[in-house]
């Protein structure tokens, strides 16, 4: 019998910042970075991207916060 893994699963508002993220990650590409490059930068600044999340701004604004 399959065990439900529900731990696993992630809440809506983790869902909201995964999808912001990959937002960002494609402005981030637009600029001129790799998409692994992009990738591994907002994992390195993971705290500082959510930071910019909650803080209300637009994947694109904090791209350009992130290349300043």
């Amino acid at each position: 019998m399959a065990r439900k893994q529900e731990h696993e699963q992630l809440d809506d508002e983790t869902l909201a910042l995964l999808a912001w993220c990959a937002e960002v990650e494609t402005h981030l590409v637009a600029a001129g970075a790799t998409v692994a490059e992009a990738q591994e930068h907002i994992e390195d600044q993971a705290e500082w991207y959510t930071d910019q999340f909650y803080d209300g701004l637009t994947p694109e604004e904090a791209a350009k916060a992130a290349l300043a």
